[in-house]
């Protein structure tokens, strides 16, 4: 007995001895990593852009997704209630609701980090007592399973919907479950959560469960080798690592990594119901890819988590894979709104067959393109964590790219509505909605499939986590926007920033430091890939350092209180066209304006006017104004087009001479807020008449 309580105590020991850190991802102590999260809550938004897409979130988004996960449309908390034993009832919606709603739970706490509203914590409490009594004696947490088992089937109950595969009690029977999916969540939201209110309770729900998976999975067995295509279990098997210090879960994170491409792709018992191979990124090792194939969701979660694992070990063949792959995703298979997974369904260039995923290179359709939001917010995820690891501003230039276009597209204004896919142009009658999965005319106020509304919103409300890292002697500015930072450098001095800005509709941001250690430091500040003539100035005066495109400027000098940096960059209106292997785009352009991509909508055309009626006339100015009562304020663009009024419309193919037009005065709007005045037409790329 005495051994055995000694052996308890050396686990908690073990499990406590790590030093709290209260980052988004705790890469304090990385080796790896040269650019460093900031604590949660030490960037909070002031006034501009991010502040009031944050004011949205706290009034809207956050209390109507409360509301629908909560009531009985969501199923999220009913689930739990259920398997908990506090309500009868079935098992109802997908396998993966409990990861939705942790994933809630997290934006609530990124909330209470910015405003520090007590009633979060009571909120988020409750929450999870009732999830702590969802758990199993042993640790195992999945409402879908232990529902099942509980369940008396031989008793009519009362239920929204039909139970979901009755008699599926099985644990870790089939990967299509998305156990690995939900606990990957339930470990990262009990991560911040303890971070970011210093409770307990949620994490040691998590580090039950995670204890149960190393019992699983960490021994080899062939018949639990192939779990985990869904690879949020990684990113949170790292955080809890970094969290409590238990080297079981970094090295269960790394297992999981390892075992893909190791089995053959053939069927087998566990697969049975859910494509294989490429959609699962399993046909290849990870260390040997070098092309982003399959599900965009599953790949972009799956190289999250992998650069996590290099976080922490170094492993150059592990990141040479990663590197290969972000080039093949942002370089060759990105759409020019930062968004990813060309198509719903079809085949990887292996010929396995895929959905919502990834296609060839170069293949980019408008009008049929998916780009699920879920895997726009992952491809900010990955290029998050490889800023991190390189230190290069390039990574962040997608972040901004994914938050200001094909993120932001996926919600409402309001915040009450959502896009699962996220296309590039509209054309009426060009598609029968109906026979369409999870791609809508028009937002939905709740998304059967709800994965991808609280992924935006926790990544509406954690994006002040993203603006800052520390480097080695200083600070980095990733992401603009008007905001204080309150932060400690890696040295333990304090330093404290104020940023005024009108970003994204003008280019000037102004800097002042209002309190910093005396000793000379880095502040990094990144000029992003368009901003081609941006200047900067210290106090007024030059500031005499090389300033490049595409690249951190890096000044490092004595700082002082009131010392201001100004950072000036011109916000040109440039039309960008793809390269000449994508067809689908070939003689049109986009209009893009700072980091923001635009698009036009019928709304803004002349009366019976379609988009593909519309061509840009290239001698014409284009002209930027701020509307404040458009779109909840916006900058558009106003130029001229050309109308074409004989597109034949009634044949296959037509004989045609010389084109029609007639010139208009329209405007452009931010891609990010179209189909928001009603159903309408709409298109990002648009030919050109020069």
């Amino acid at each position: 007995m005495k051994k055995l309580l000694l052996g308890v105590v050396g686990v908690l020991a073990m499990h406590f001895a790590v030093a709290q850190e209260h980052g988004i991802l705790a890469n304090g102590n990385s080796p790896h990593v040269k650019l460093k999260s900031i604590d949660l809550g030490e960037c909070v938004w002031t006034e501009g852009f991010w502040a009031e897409k944050l004011k949205v979130a706290e009034t809207n988004m956050l209390p109507y997704m409360e509301e629908v996960l909560t009531g009985h449309v969501g199923h999220g908390l009913n689930n739990f209630k259920r398997a908990a034993g506090l309500e009868k009832g079935t098992f109802n919606g997908w396998y993966w609701h409990d990861g939705d709603f942790y994933k809630f739970m997290e934006a609530k706490t990124y909330m209470y980090a910015q405003n520090k509203d007590p009633k979060i914590l009571e909120e988020l409490d409750g929450y999870i007592k009732i999830i702590a009594q969802a758990q199993e004696e042993d640790g195992y947490l999945q409402t879908h399973t232990t529902i099942n088992k509980k369940y008396d089937f031989n008793k009519k109950e009362k239920s929204n919907t039909a139970p979901r595969n009755v008699g599926e009690t099985n644990r870790y029977s089939n990967r299509k479950f998305h156990e690995m999916y939900n606990h990957g969540h339930l470990f990262t939201s009990a991560c911040i959560h303890y971070r970011a209110t210093g409770k307990r309770n949620f994490l040691e729900i998590a580090i039950k469960q995670a204890d149960l998976l190393c019992q699983y999975f960490l021994p080899n067995d062939d018949y639990y080798g192939r779990f985990g295509f869904n690879q949020t279990q990684i990113m949170g098997l790292v955080e809890m690592y970094r969290t409590v210090g238990d080297e079981r879960y970094l090295k269960l994170a790394e297992k999981f990594i390892n075992n893909r491409g190791k089995f053959k792709v053939e069927d087998h018992v566990t697969t049975v119901g859910y494509p294989i191979g490429d959609m699962v990124q399993e046909r290849t090792a990870l260390r040997d890819a070098d092309e982003a194939v399959g599900h965009a969701v599953l790949a972009l979660y799956y190289y999250a988590g992998a650069a996590d694992v290099y976080s922490e070990t170094g492993e150059k063949a592990l990141l040479d894979a990663l590197d290969r792959l972000w080039y093949n995703v942002t370089e060759q298979k990105m759409y020019v709104t930062g968004a990813c997974g060309q198509t719903h369904y079809g085949c990887s260039t292996n010929r396995d067959k895929i959905e919502e995923g990834f296609i060839d290179k170069y293949m980019m359709p408008n009008l049929t393109s998916y780009n699920e939001t879920c895997a726009n917010i992952c491809n900010s995820m990955f290029s998050y964590r490889m800023l991190g690891i390189h230190g290069e501003s390039k990574y962040a230039d997608i972040m901004e790219l994914v938050m200001y276009n094909s993120g932001l597209s996926g919600i409402s204004l309001d915040g009450k509505s959502y896009y699962y896919a996220n296309n590039l142009r509209k054309i009426d009658g060009a598609r029968d909605y109906d026979k369409l999965v999870n791609d809508f005319e028009e937002r939905q106020p709740y998304l059967e499939c709800f994965c991808c509304p609280p992924n935006l919103v926790r990544t509406v409300c954690k994006i002040s986590g993203w603006a800052y890292s520390k480097s080695e002697n200083g600070v980095a500015i990733n992401i603009y926007g008007g905001n204080k930072l309150s932060t400690t450098l890696t040295d333990g001095s304090k330093l404290e920033l104020t940023q005024v800005t009108n970003y994204p509709w003008e280019g000037r941001v102004d800097i002042t430091v209002d309190r910093c250690k005396k000793s000379a430091f880095d502040i990094m500040l990144r000029i992003p890939g368009w901003a081609d003539g941006t200047t900067v100035k210290i106090n007024g005066q030059d500031a005499n350092v090389e300033v490049k495109n595409g690249e951190f400027a890096v000044i490092n000098r004595k700082w002082k209180k009131g010392d201001k940096v100004t950072v000036d960059m011109p916000m040109e209106i440039t039309m960008v066209e793809g390269n000449t292997m994508i067809e689908e785009v070939r003689n049109q352009v986009a209009v893009k304006r700072g980091p923001v991509v635009y698009c036009v909508e019928t709304a803004d055309l002349p009366e019976g006017a379609k988009v593909m009626d519309a061509y840009l006339d290239g001698n014409a100015e284009m002209k930027a104004e701020y509307k404040k009562d458009l779109l909840y304020g916006v900058t558009a663009i106003e130029t001229d087009m050309m109308i074409r009024r004989d597109n034949n419309t009634e044949t296959m193919y037509k004989t045609v001479s010389k084109p029609k037009f007639e010139k208009t005065k329209v405007q452009l709007i931010p891609y990010y807020s179209w189909s928001n005045r009603g159903i309408g037409e709409m298109t990002v790329f648009m030919p050109v008449i020069w």
